[in-house]
């Protein structure tokens, strides 16, 4: 089980990881609210999506967030380091996403 430290340090890298894909900004018009939740640590992050980029990331939950991950830590590392497939995960049930559908086709551009 991974660490609070790991899987926040893990969402600035994603963080980081968006705002240098500069392609993916200027194709992505969403700004949406967003939440992490990792079931195993009983932990979550919430930031906003802001033309393509993972900004102002915080500690804790937002229950109103626009889109949802509910996955566990472990998961949630190996889904920022470009080890878990997001649609195979979702199937197996490893990791739920809560969105509007139209959102989910924008974010596939995203993860």
């Amino acid at each position: 089980m991974a660490t609070v430290d790991q899987c926040r340090d893990a969402m600035h890298e994603l963080a980081a990881r968006l705002a240098g894909n500069a392609d993916a900004q200027s194709r992505l018009d969403l700004e949406r609210t967003v939440a992490c939740r990792l079931t195993d640590l009983g932990a979550a992050f919430h930031g906003r999506l802001h033309n393509g980029q993972l900004i102002d990331i915080a500690d804790g939950d937002d229950p109103k967030a626009k889109i949802a991950l509910t996955l566990k830590s472990d998961d949630f590392l190996a889904l920022v380091r470009g080890d878990l497939d997001v649609t195979r995960a979702v199937a197996a049930g490893q990791m739920r996403i809560k969105a509007n559908p139209f959102d989910l086709l924008k974010l596939r551009k995203l993860l």
